[in-house]
């Protein structure tokens, strides 16, 4: 009987001690055997896919065995750094050309991650997915489930949530520093792309090194237009998730993980207008509007055992100094431009992006900083690390069990985040007032009510339409 190398990284729960491996100390310090190497595909390699393929490669740990991206030239600095691994202009010759594809980092905007993520998954390959997981709830779940399913090790791409200040901000809440929580206040200086214009138009020559076709993949099927790509595409639906999609799974992450949430019971939302001609305001139901107010309601977890209020806000919006803490010290970000405060029956916890800067103010007058809390016995900071070697533990192992944002913990967060957008969505539904020129009802615009199990909100049928999104010709799930 034979087994395949890539199933036995992924599925074998044989002891180390098994004759299909050399142990490392047999072969000499320093040696690494060929088969204590993960073979790593990384799709979307420019951008933030340039940093996630080159940490799971983490300095020849591993091997890059496949680099793909529609835009050629966008992929030249890892084609030419990579040079032995295979070049793909479509992810799906990659995967049916490729066999010795261990794992897959997915780096391309936000539409396209379940697409290839599932595709991966079902071919037995590890998966490494950017933020936010998906471009829809549905999505999120449908992978959550599939990471099980086919037994594969699974990371989302929010690295903060890998931090030591991250794991020092769930060891406070864990100590019951500031008590019990009750409100979450959350805001971001994105979007920092054009966002709340009108739709793009124009006829514009599509170049000759990107395959747009792959570019849309599931998405509705428009004509290639360089205020879509690269990065612009996350202001409109059809590609991307928003400020909130961008910034949420790395600022919701701290309190999301340290208070235990599930997921939300309430959403509601609000956002901000454009005006460009008269006293109207545009209406852009394509586009994320310019700025947005989110307000989630989760339930008493058994961590928190307090029901929570998390306010969201973006567009360069943030919520006020709470009282403990003094008008000089900044709150979040040194700028304030990004961060989250949770307040306590006892205290106040504040944080900046990805965890970084945790501190406390507690009713007493004092004041911690995470230089006092034994930084230097937390976990080190490398997420693509981590997962490429528990990749190579497998899907039972501690290593898989450990990571901070396997799919498990991911696909919540990332629902989460999700539900405030299916808020801001619904907050733009309009019904002509019949008579009135112009005029218009918006029956989205109130109190959802959320249940979380069934993916369904009970209150407002028509809201129901952005827990999924209608897939293109050939890109279904």
């Amino acid at each position: 009987m034979s087994i395949s190398r890539r199933s036995f990284l992924g599925k074998s729960t044989l002891a180390a001690g098994s004759f299909y491996i050399v142990p490392r100390h047999v072969l000499g310090k320093g040696y690494q055997a060929p088969s204590d190497k993960l073979n790593i595909a990384g799709v979307g390699i420019n951008g933030k896919g340039l940093s996630d393929v080159n940490n799971a490669f983490n300095e020849s740990v591993n091997n890059i065995v496949a680099l793909c991206d529609v835009d050629l030239t966008r992929a030249k600095p890892l084609f030419e750094k990579y040079a032995k691994a295979g070049q793909y202009q479509d992810w799906r010759v990659m995967l049916e050309k490729d066999k010795s594809i261990d794992a897959v980092t997915i780096s391309t905007p936000d539409h396209n991650h379940a697409a290839i993520a599932m595709a991966a998954m079902q071919l037995g390959k590890h998966v490494y997915v950017q933020k936010p997981m998906s471009h829809n709830i549905f999505e999120a779940r449908t992978m959550t489930e599939a990471a099980r399913k086919y037994q594969v090790v699974s990371q989302m791409g929010n690295q903060g949530a890998s931090s030591p200040g991250t794991q020092q901000i769930v060891k406070w809440i864990d100590q019951g520093l500031i008590g019990k929580v009750h409100t979450v206040n959350i805001w971001t200086n994105r979007p920092i792309w054009p966002q709340g214009i009108p739709v793009p138009t124009g006829q514009h020559a599509k170049p000759s090194d990107i395959d747009w076709d792959v570019w849309l993949g599931p998405a509705s099927l428009i004509d290639y237009n360089p205020a879509y790509h690269p990065f612009k595409w996350r202001g409109w639906w059809n590609f991307g998730t928003g400020a909130l999609g961008d910034m949420g799974c790395h600022l919701i992450d701290g309190p999301f993980r340290a208070l235990g949430l599930g997921y939300p019971t309430e959403v509601e939302a609000s956002i901000g207008s454009v005006f460009i001609s008269g006293n109207q305001p545009e209406y852009i139901p394509e586009g994320c509007p310019p700025s947005a107010s989110i307000q989630l309601k989760f339930p008493a977890s058994k961590k928190n055992k307090s029901a929570v209020t998390m306010n969201w806000t973006d567009g360069g919006l943030r919520g006020f100094h709470p009282d403990l803490i003094p008008a000089n010290d900044p709150i979040g970000t040194a700028d304030n431009s990004n961060g989250v405060v949770m307040i306590g029956t006892k205290g106040v916890l504040t944080h900046a992006t990805y965890g970084l800067e945790p501190r406390i103010y507690l009713n007493n007058g004092d004041k911690i900083e995470m230089s006092k809390q034994e930084p230097n016995n937390l976990k080190e900071y490398g997420h693509q690390a981590m997962w490429a070697e528990a990749c190579k533990a497998g899907f039972n192992s501690k290593e898989h069990k450990d990571l901070s944002s396997s799919f498990d913990y991911a696909g919540p967060l990332s629902e989460t985040v999700l539900m405030g957008n299916l808020a801001i969505r619904s907050y733009t539904l309009r019904t002509p007032i019949q008579g009135q020129a112009n005029r218009f009802t918006y029956p989205g615009r109130k109190k959802l009510i959320w249940d979380g199990q069934n993916m369904k909100i009970t209150n407002f049928e028509d809201a129901n339409q952005f827990v999924k999104r209608e897939y293109r010709a050939g890109w279904k799930l």
